[in-house]
C-alpha cells in the first residue's frame, strides 16, 4: 500500500509494522530508501550556480542576482525517471537537510483506522 506524502514522494507501507517502509518516487515508483532514513541520500544531487538561475540584471556590485559566495542551490532528482523531487536553497558547505522525518507508528495507526472505516 502506497501513500502520498509530498509532490514528488511516496511512502511504500506494510501495516504488520514499520519495518521495510521505504520512500518511493511518485512519479515512477523508484525505492528512494527506508522510511526512517533521509530519502536524499538515494537521491541524484546536483549542485547548482544561482547565476544559472538567476542571472545577473545589470553589470554593477548589485546586480539582482544571488552571491554564489552565500548560497547554493541543490536539485534532488529521481535516479529512475528524473524527476526533481526538492530543491535546497543553502549555504555553501553546509549539509543537506533532513526534512521530513515522519511518525511512522502514528501513520501506521491512523492507516489501520482508515482500513477498518472502509470495511
Amino acid at each position: 500500500m502506497k501513500r502520498q506524502i509530498t509532490e514528488g514522494l511516496d511512502i511504500e507501507l506494510n501495516l504488520d509494522g514499520i519495518e521495510g517502509w521505504r520512500w518511493l518516487c511518485h512519479d515512477c515508483g523508484h525505492d528512494l530508501g527506508p522510511a526512517d532514513e533521509n530519502y536524499k541520500r538515494c537521491c541524484l544531487i546536483h549542485s547548482r550556480e544561482p547565476k544559472e538561475v538567476w542571472p545577473p540584471q545589470i553589470d554593477e556590485a548589485y546586480s539582482f542576482s544571488y552571491n554564489a559566495d552565500w548560497m547554493r542551490l541543490v536539485e534532488f532528482y529521481c535516479p529512475g525517471c528524473g524527476t526533481m523531487i526538492e530543491l535546497e536553497v543553502l549555504p555553501p558547505g553546509h549539509p543537506l537537510t533532513h526534512d521530513i522525518e515522519l511518525d511512522l507508528e502514528s501513520l501506521r495507526q491512523r492507516v489501520l483506522v482508515e482500513e477498518s472505516e472502509a470495511r
